[in-house]
């Protein structure tokens, strides 16, 4: 429907999900809703990234234990993470001899793996899809910015990378929680090149992706109970709501960032959480509870990523940014 939004006439069904999570994340609102809580953000390996694995294949096999299906039912793997060559989704991928699908939209991958694994089932050619991604506030740090033991000072502006994964078993049925429709997002750039500032880098595609969706389906805001952004974070989030305002449309009653709520606020969260994992935590857990709960019954999920490299950053290149929206109803 129009150029960018896909309407699923199957609607593929949200089984199950799975989601762990590091101390800092667990402190806040999700704590009481995540498979599993972290003491250690090691996870009792040896090196951040090795965690940051363990993680993702936590929530994928626990998605898939959770919907009471076997491994071997599972059609696809649809993955993503952070880290060069996705090699926390890779390296998950080998200990379940399923079919891979590695994608990165960084920020945004969640969104696009679910768009991605719903097609394929509403298509009729798969049955089970795992959608999963994560994050690692050590491993992003010092790949994107500078080495821990430095300790920089963090701009007001910066956001906390995430510790954290969430995996997605999409189904042809077996679930109230169905994915109705999906937007996919362009690139989208406004010449940001501070990389402390994904929320002012990212805004600008989420409202487009955003305004593309309403348009192209026909809805005013108020069709969703939320309309969740991925990571722009407190900053980010306001920005988004100045931007849809200036086009005219006003998501300030509804619109809520998962960035700006996955920690307590306190003021060393600076402008709240960021990372791959961040929507995948925050939607796997406490979002899906209220769904199935009754809390709400419409959703637009549109994740964002921002699509830089240190290298890119480095040649003073600016910051292309995406943004992937799916739409989640009880039915």
């Amino acid at each position: 429907m129009g150029t960018h939004t896909v309407f699923f006439r199957n609607q593929p069904r949200i089984l199950s999900t799975a989601t762990i999570a590091g101390p800092k994340e667990c402190a806040g609102v999700v704590g009481k809703y995540v498979d599993k809580g972290l003491q250690d953000d090691k996870f009792g390996e040896s090196t951040f990234e090795k965690a940051e694995c363990k993680m993702l294949t936590y929530a994928i096999e626990h998605a898939i234990e959770n919907g009471g299906v076997e491994r071997d039912q599972v059609d696809a793997l649809v993955l993503g993470d952070l880290l060069n060559q996705i090699i926390s989704a890779s390296f998950a991928a080998r200990d379940f001899n399923i079919p891979f699908l590695g994608v990165y939209g960084a920020c945004s991958t969640l969104a696009e793996a679910i768009a991605l694994g719903s097609t394929m089932i509403d298509s009729g050619y798969m049955n089970y899809v795992v959608a999963a991604t994560g994050s690692h506030f050590s491993t992003a740090e010092r790949q994107y910015r500078y080495p821990l033991e430095l300790g920089c000072t963090r701009p007001p502006q910066s956001q906390w990378t995430v510790t954290g994964a969430g995996g997605v078993l999409l189904a042809k049925e077996g679930s109230p929680l169905a994915v109705t429709s999906a937007t996919f997002g362009k690139v989208v750039d406004y010449g940001i090149t501070d990389v402390n500032n994904m929320g002012a880098a990212m805004a600008p595609a989420a409202r487009d992706t955003i305004l593309t969706h309403l348009k192209e389906t026909n809805r005013s805001p108020d069709y969703y109970d939320l309309i969740v952004t991925g990571d722009l974070g407190a900053l980010g989030s306001r920005i988004l709501k100045d931007l849809t305002w200036e086009k005219g449309v006003d998501i300030g009653k509804n619109h809520v960032d998962c960035g700006e709520i996955v920690y307590n606020v306190v003021e060393d969260e600076f402008q709240g959480g960021s990372g791959a994992g961040c929507s995948a935590v925050v939607f796997g857990s406490y979002l899906c509870h209220k769904l199935r709960h009754g809390g709400i019954r419409r959703m637009l999920l549109a994740a964002t990523g921002a699509l830089l490299s240190p290298i890119s950053a480095a040649q003073g290149e600016s910051i292309p940014c995406i943004c992937h929206a799916v739409s989640v109803e009880v039915v």
